[in-house]
């Protein structure tokens, strides 16, 4: 039996495809539908109440008996800081104004990160789903061990060989191996020092230095560059920007739309939105908000308050432009297909690919 194969039994998965958490497009019914289909759906809880959460994975095990993926933010905790938050405010008092809104008084911090939200912990410990992933960095080892005892399987997110290897030592189950080509927020831990390590580059380095299986994250959306990444060394591939567009994502008509233009191919990053760097399909938030006289930003996710409330504004005066659309650079390969029937092309693709490799190795042989 191979790792690979050990670590996909491990899972509970046929196919060694994860769909990617993806906060308010990855529904109950996208991650069912994949985990039905023999990957590995995620939901996300980063952005939801314990309460919230509870619901979502009862949602979600309505919908399907098979192991899914629960993914938790581990930010650090946001600081507060008035003059900041009402000087950014100032800064987007006029396109308030264009669409004839108030600006907010003040700003909040929309959720909280995992790492002091004991009573998110608690409903994990309670409801225990297959597997928990951290973004942003990773909660203290007391909590690790206490959903292991739980017998859940950890995953962490790496964006860089030092971040892997923090999870090593954390004890944790696998890597998420998390490339700069993916779409939204990737999860490095210190977004003040980002190297921007690309997927090819990152997975190779991870998987030689480690003996935990590594998950490809980054940039990929077809069945040929997974098979890619499982010949770099990945025991599996973690999927956001190709799912988005599956009838079961919280996608909705407006973003749906912009992901099959040219949009799509020159994808973006920005602080300006959330206060972490996400990459997205750039709009007036990358150019009006993310200006060159912008002041400094409030902390994540203190600044995606304001980013909401201006979307709000906008799209009440029948504007998206200030909509959030995250997608990674793969973002024209994106298609338009049930989930179901994309995990299956997807693993034909896979096939194929891996048919032709072995077909190229063999006639080199015998040249």
């Amino acid at each position: 039996m191979t790792s690979n194969t050990r670590f996909l039994q491990a899972i509970g998965a046929q196919h060694p495809i994860i769909q990617a958490p993806m906060a308010g497009i990855s529904t109950p019914a996208l991650a069912a539908a994949v985990s039905n289909a023999g990957a590995l759906g995620s939901i996300a809880v980063g952005a939801s109440t314990a309460q919230q959460a509870r619901e979502l994975i009862v949602a979600t095990r309505a919908l399907t008996s098979k192991p899914f993926n629960v993914n938790v933010f581990c930010h650090r905790p946001a600081y507060s800081d008035p003059l900041r938050e009402a000087t950014w405010l100032a800064h987007l008092q006029p396109l308030f104004a264009e669409f004839g809104a108030r600006t907010p008084v003040a700003l909040k911090e929309i959720y909280t990160s995992f790492v002091v939200d004991e009573a998110l912990l608690q409903v994990l410990i309670e409801e225990r789903p297959a597997v928990v992933s951290f973004h942003f960095g990773l909660p203290s080892r007391e909590w690790i061990n206490e959903l292991h005892r739980a017998g859940i399987l950890l995953f962490g997110c790496a964006t860089t060989p030092h971040e892997a290897r923090q999870i090593e030592q954390a004890g944790l189950d696998a890597i998420v191996a998390q490339g700069a080509e993916a779409g939204g927020h990737r999860g490095v831990f210190n977004p003040d020092d980002d190297a921007m390590i690309g997927t090819l580059a990152l997975v190779r380095m991870i998987a030689r230095q480690s003996t935990l299986p590594v998950i490809a994250a980054g940039g990929i959306m077809d069945g040929q560059s997974v098979a890619g990444a499982l010949l770099l060394g990945a025991s599996a591939v973690q999927m956001g920007t190709a799912f988005v567009l599956c009838p079961e994502s919280g996608a909705d008509a407006a973003y749906r739309t912009a992901l099959t233009t040219q949009r799509a191919y020159r994808t973006a990053v920005t602080a300006a939105i959330s206060g972490r760097p996400a990459r997205g399909l750039s709009n007036r938030l990358y150019i009006d908000v993310d200006s060159p006289d912008a002041p400094p930003l409030p902390d994540y996710p203190i600044a995606y308050d304001a980013a909401k409330a201006l979307n709000a504004a906008a799209r009440a005066k029948g504007n998206t432009e200030f909509a959030v659309q995250w997608a990674g650079q793969g973002a024209p390969l994106a298609r338009a297909l049930p989930a179901a029937q994309l995990v299956a092309t997807l693993m034909s693709e896979l096939a194929e690919a891996q048919g032709q490799s072995r077909s190229h190795s063999f006639a080199g042989k015998t040249i």
